[in-house]
């Protein structure tokens, strides 16, 4: 008996260890083709409307190149902004330097350093990192580089996988036996609806947080506050971590920017009015709760993908624990699995179904 648990833990340990390598080491090819599988899944209800009025390949493309569209007036956007915030680079620039001097003046009156051991340590730190400046140039372009590619590959992995969805469809329905097949048939059906639900929702919470932080940044007076706005709701599908840099980012800015302090407590109230709105109202009118993960299991699939996979790691962290929580209540064995990492139902508020018919 004890033997037979003991070859089992150790067959079970193993899988992790294999399965956790081959996701390690398969990242470049995996990444991509599952953010363009989720994609594909967002686009599938268009393309399937659009595929009633025309033929299947134009179909495609025309879902296809909105999401093109979407995304180009976004970059485009930022790009302003951006462009907007270089033209003021000098007075950043002289602002930073205010901004150190008071730093410095603040340490060598708090902690007793002065300001030329300030300037000895921050010369050592310049040198030790002047080598290294050329390297850094280079990892950036590659960097850039990489990501048009993926960009690329993405882009052809969705117009694959909405072209050809039924003939994928129907060879995992040719994996399973006979009697599985109407299973099988249910856990693809639940997979594509929670990941259009949870994917429509995200993108329309984005939306609305687009709109309550520029409203916010606007009163509280922050320089070129759509592109903060825009910043910040789009860091929201990094779970936790998102929302916490945006703040932090902005922050930064308006202080660099030549922002006052009460400016500062202006942005930090913002923040904390679109938190507690997006928590309480957004998310589950919204976004609702289709993708119901334990939070522990939520924080341990956040920290496990950025281990694995980098900041792509923690964006599909959420969905995919979602898609494999599916899978395990559809699965006898893996009945127990999909009930630890899953969160038990809470009763709905008051006013719930009204304000989501309303969001609808």
């Amino acid at each position: 008996m004890n033997a037979n648990l003991l070859d089992k833990s150790v067959k079970v340990l193993l899988l992790l260890f294999v399965s956790f390598a081959i996701l390690y080491y398969a990242q470049s090819f995996l990444v991509p083709f599952l953010i363009a599988a989720l994609l594909a899944m967002l686009l599938l209800p268009l393309c399937a409307r659009l595929q009633k009025k025309m033929n299947k390949v134009a179909a495609v493309l025309i879902s296809l190149m909105l999401l093109l569209t979407v995304i180009s007036v976004i970059i485009y956007i930022i790009s302003i902004q951006v462009s907007d915030i270089s033209d003021n680079a000098s007075e950043i620039e002289k602002n930073i330097t205010i901004k150190l001097r008071q730093l410095s003046e603040f340490i060598t009156n708090t902690l007793g350093i002065s300001e030329q051991k300030q300037q000895e340590i921050i010369a050592q730190q310049q040198q030790s990192t002047t080598g290294r400046l050329s390297g850094i140039i280079t990892g950036f372009f590659a960097l850039f580089g990489g990501f048009l590619t993926d960009f690329l590959i993405v882009t052809v992995y969705i117009f694959l996988f909405l072209l050809f969805r039924n003939h994928f469809q129907n060879f995992i329905l040719k994996l399973v036996p006979a009697s599985e097949k109407k299973n099988a048939q249910t856990i693809m059906h639940d997979v594509r609806r929670v990941s259009q639900k949870y994917l429509t929702g995200l993108a329309l919470m984005i939306a609305c947080l687009w709109v309550m932080y520029g409203i916010g940044f606007s009163i509280v007076g922050v320089e070129n506050a759509i592109f903060f706005a825009i910043l910040c709701g789009l860091l929201e599908i990094v779970p936790f971590v998102g929302n916490l840099t945006g703040a932090a980012l902005t922050s930064l800015m308006a202080l660099a920017q030549g922002g006052s302090t009460s400016m500062l407590i202006g942005i930090l109230i913002t923040y904390a009015i679109v938190q507690f709105t997006q928590s309480y109202i957004l998310e589950p009118m919204i976004v609702g709760r289709e993708i119901s993960i334990n939070p522990v299991f939520t924080i341990m699939g956040i920290v496990a993908g950025e281990l694995l996979w980098g900041i792509p790691g923690m964006i599909l962290a959420l969905p995919l624990l979602g898609i494999f929580k599916i899978i395990c209540d559809h699965i006898e064995p893996l009945k127990p699995y999909g009930f630890l990492i899953g969160e038990e139902k809470k009763p709905k508020p008051k006013g719930h179904n009204k304000l989501k018919k309303i969001f609808k």
